[in-house]
């Protein structure tokens, strides 16, 4: 593994019968940076993630999440990373106290910690008051703040971030972006898939954009504003140039626009 990067993705592959998932994706994701993992609906940005887990075996390439092999280490790699995914994957049927409790247990953390903490978190996030009250009777977006908190209470090396900010409010967006921050300035690396461009433009140092399987581009903004061709453009504009999305995309508006005027 190189010495800056926590996690390494070489000609990675995974094929469901016909379909070419991902099909020969290739990044790092550096030691103190957050790399954004964009792309379409399908284009295989979760079964990347899960490949990284070590919930699917790839059908070829390498990869090392802190030099290990996630189909050899998944336990050693779990203990020391975060993961926070789209749908809330928490125990609904106890409340946030009794989940951080069970997690300090797992983790072989100091309780009292870890409830102080947690509830510091919570209220950060404006959900101290469901500390008590069962996780099945909260919205998705307060789950989704327990799911984020239970995912840094121990301090991980690497967090994995599958659509985190959904279904948050505005004040919660911006905690977040600020955990992450204190996250990457102590040193920790941050794999974070969204559909939000702006977000993504916002916090991510580095962009990988997946389209069908492949990898299509990759870097700062500048550098993605190269490889598009469109320099000086928003990372909305370089998505959809990257991803073959653009000229669909005027082809759609002018006929908004026509059936529009012709009253349709």
């Amino acid at each position: 593994m190189l010495d800056n990067s926590t996690i390494e993705v070489n000609s990675l592959k995974k094929y469901f019968g016909d379909v070419k998932a991902v099909d020969g994706i290739s990044f790092a994701v550096k030691k103190g940076e957050v790399f954004g993992l964009l792309g379409p609906n399908g284009a295989g940005k979760t079964t990347t993630i899960k490949l990284l887990l070590g919930l699917l075996d790839p059908n070829e390439g390498e990869m090392k999440v802190l030099g290990l092999n996630p189909n050899k280490d998944a336990i050693e790699i779990k203990r020391r990373i975060g993961y926070v995914s789209e749908d809330p994957l928490i125990f609904k049927s106890l409340t946030p106290k009794d989940l951080f409790n069970l997690i300090a247990s797992i983790r072989g953390l100091d309780p009292e910690y870890v409830l102080d903490r947690a509830q510091v978190y919570l209220e950060s996030v404006g959900a101290l008051e469901y500390f008590e009250q069962l996780i099945a009777t909260l919205s998705h977006g307060n789950k989704q703040k327990i799911q984020v908190i239970a995912a840094i209470l121990h301090d991980p090396e690497i967090l994995i971030l599958d659509e985190p900010l959904s279904g948050l409010d505005a004040k919660s967006v911006k905690v977040i972006k600020e955990i992450l921050d204190l996250h990457t300035e102590r040193g920790g690396s941050v794999l974070f898939s969204t559909h939000i461009m702006e977000i993504a433009e916002e916090i991510c140092d580095r962009i990988g954009i997946i389209n069908k399987g492949k990898m299509v581009g990759i870097g700062t903004i500048e550098e993605l504003n190269t490889q598009s061709n469109k320099i000086g453009a928003r990372l909305e504009d370089i998505f959809l140039k990257l991803t073959e999305q653009d000229s669909s995309i005027e082809e759609i508006v002018k006929k908004l626009r026509k059936s529009f005027k012709e009253g349709i």
